[in-house]
């Protein structure tokens, strides 16, 4: 079981309460149709040892000579039946899995302001099929648990682990508000892509906090859009395509919200448009992408007469 390694490591520490989400029991209350799918594609991957393992912008596990072609060709009919594949992208013993988001540039946006990770313990909530994670990793971490209730993204992550079992990084299939409450026990919180999800947006704010040490800093990357302070998009329906969306707030409101929540040192160091060479439909997600939900003579604008997706990354840290 892909969690015993994670069992023995949070063993005798504070995170030991974690334990019950991790066994057998609650997993298979947890879960639905898509679950004993993945269950199976991963159980039937041939066992690989990679020689070579690099969490870099494209995230490599093995070499092509690591493995004969049927194997190969296994791997890849497997991973395939995941599609789509949202975010990477990545190279699995010589196959190359072009995801829709170019998940590295959004990485490369925030790596060199935040507080350097070597040795913490990182909390990323969203993660959906681990690429963040397994970046989070390579820049340091001792341990990174990643949450995505989303089953089909958890299995994403479980046929990868499946490949590199003993990297401290974990994906759990659970949404924050499962967790124990409070949890003060992680160094720095990732949130990226989630807000706008939420019905209760200063409730997961603060449960974000309630996950990290004082002192401990946030990580958030959300949707947004221009304003003044006070003002939020709530579409009536759908947002560039999207229908979970819920308050996209302008940049002083979501400073606002983050101080309100009692997160200090609140700055933004990124803003940026989503383009559609950054996020783009791929033979890995062959579905509708961010190219069809913009307005074809102006790509400013959403298909919904929005403002087109903007991008904010903002620090913060417990009091």
């Amino acid at each position: 079981m892909q969690f015993d390694l994670l069992r023995q490591f949070i063993a005798e520490t504070p995170l030991s309460v974690l334990d019950p989400f991790l066994q057998n029991e609650f997993l298979d209350a947890i879960r639905h149709g898509d679950h004993r799918r993945w269950q199976r594609l991963v159980a039937e991957l041939p066992v690989i040892a990679p020689s070579q393992v690099t969490f870099d912008d494209l995230i490599t596990i093995g070499h092509p000579d690591d493995c004969d072609e049927s194997s190969r060709e296994l791997i890849r009919k497997r991973f395939r039946e995941l599609i789509p594949w949202r975010k990477g992208p990545f190279s699995l013993f010589g196959i190359h899995i072009d995801s829709e988001w170019q998940s590295h540039l959004k990485w490369r946006r925030l790596a060199a302001a935040i507080e350097p990770l070597a040795g913490r313990c990182v909390l990323d909530v969203g993660s959906g099929n681990g690429y963040s994670s397994l970046r989070m990793r390579s820049a340091g971490a001792k341990l990174v648990i990643g949450l995505e209730p989303h089953i089909p993204y958890y299995g994403q992550f479980s046929a990868l682990k499946h490949f590199i079992p003993g990297v401290p990084v974990w994906v759990l299939p659970l949404a924050l508000e499962q967790l124990p409450h409070p949890l003060a026990e992680f160094d720095t919180v990732f949130s990226m892509g989630v807000l706008y999800h939420r019905r209760s947006p200063l409730d997961h704010l603060l449960r974000l906090a309630d996950c990290l040490k004082p002192g401990g800093q946030m990580v958030l990357e959300s949707l947004v859009v221009e304003g003044e302070a006070g003002y939020s998009l709530l579409p009536k329906d759908r947002y560039a395509g999207m229908s979970n969306i819920w308050f996209i707030p302008s940049v002083a409101t979501l400073i606002t919200w983050l101080e309100r929540c009692g997160f200090q040192n609140v700055r933004v160091i990124d803003l940026s448009l989503t383009s559609i060479e950054e996020q783009r439909p791929t033979v890995w997600m062959p579905f509708d992408s961010l190219q069809h939900f913009l307005t074809p003579e102006n790509h400013l604008i959403t298909v919904e007469g929005h403002p087109a997706p903007l991008r904010a990354i903002i620090l913060g840290n417990k009091a």
